[in-house]
């Protein structure tokens, strides 16, 4: 049993756990850690990478499964707040499933490097740093009360998290506070959104490489990593509702600027850490 592999993989899920519902892509991070790391191969780092993603939604699904319920209900009975929500959810889960599926692949060959992740970094600090400098006029205060327009618009929005460095909770949040929801609402959308289109990457990308894995030591690598990221993601669902309710998102603005800006200088330098 190689338990400095174990070690790294537990890593690896704390850093998902963490990153993946803030604005500050969980995936850029993943790349760069499991290259700071040397984490396995890089044929199985990458399905690890998104493999492990469905610990940090299985989270959301607990934390909120009362509301997530009720969706689901709304849409077999009729409920009218419940089935809004749901209703909502499906329109802006479409965008990125239909691109995903056509585009996925291509995308992570061309875009999974060093140079895209530090510019989606940068570029996203930007425009969440014009966002919090402008705040629009919030017209949805509850996720109940986003439209449909505005969740096909949020929908559209999430496309964009297919590069590398933008994020996915980054791109939806910001995106939906564009369009005039509340910081708490676009918050609890974006987690609400990730379950559909996290669960179904992960799922199609082992089905599509589970033949990389090799024997028990491999899936344990995997399970662990997976279950890591699903307690580190349930104490960072709760402490960022608590934070976003009092704090803006400009600390994660200048993170994403200064960190793109990290991974340039290494990039064209060809400096390492070790």
């Amino acid at each position: 049993m190689d338990l400095l592999l174990l070690l790294k993989a537990a890593i690896m899920g704390i850093v998902e756990g963490i990153t993946e519902f803030l604005p500050i892509s969980s995936t850029g991070h993943l790349i760069l850690a499991s290259e700071l790391m040397s984490f396995w191969t890089k044929e199985k780092s990458d399905v690890f990478v998104v493999a492990i993603q469905i610990g940090a939604i299985a989270a959301v699904i607990y934390e909120y499964w009362t509301k997530l319920w009720g969706a689901a209900l709304g849409l077999l009975t009729g409920e009218k707040k419940g089935r809004h929500l749901g209703i909502s959810l499906i329109v802006a889960s479409i965008p990125i499933m239909l691109v995903g599926l056509t585009c996925g692949q291509k995308i992570k060959e061309l875009l999974f490097n060093d140079i895209s992740i530090a510019l989606g970094l940068i570029i996203g600090g930007l425009i969440i740093w014009w966002v919090e400098k402008n705040p629009p006029k919030v017209n949805a205060e509850e996720v109940e009360q986003i439209s449909i327009k505005e969740a096909i618009y949020i929908g559209l929005i999430q496309v964009l998290a297919l590069v590398p460095g933008t994020s996915r909770s980054g791109a939806t949040i910001i995106g939906a506070m564009m369009l005039g929801v509340s910081r708490k609402a676009a918050t609890e959308f974006s987690f609400f959104l990730g379950i559909p289109v996290i669960i179904g990457a992960g799922l199609l990308d082992l089905y599509q490489s589970y033949h990389v894995f090799n024997g028990a030591q491999d899936w344990l690598v995997l399970g662990l990593g997976t279950l890591v990221s699903f307690i580190s993601a349930l104490l960072l669902i709760r402490a960022l509702v608590a934070y976003v309710a009092k704090r803006d998102f400009m600390i994660f603005a200048w993170y994403r600027i200064a960190s793109g800006l990290i991974i340039l200088l290494f990039a064209f330098t060809g400096w390492t850490l070790w």
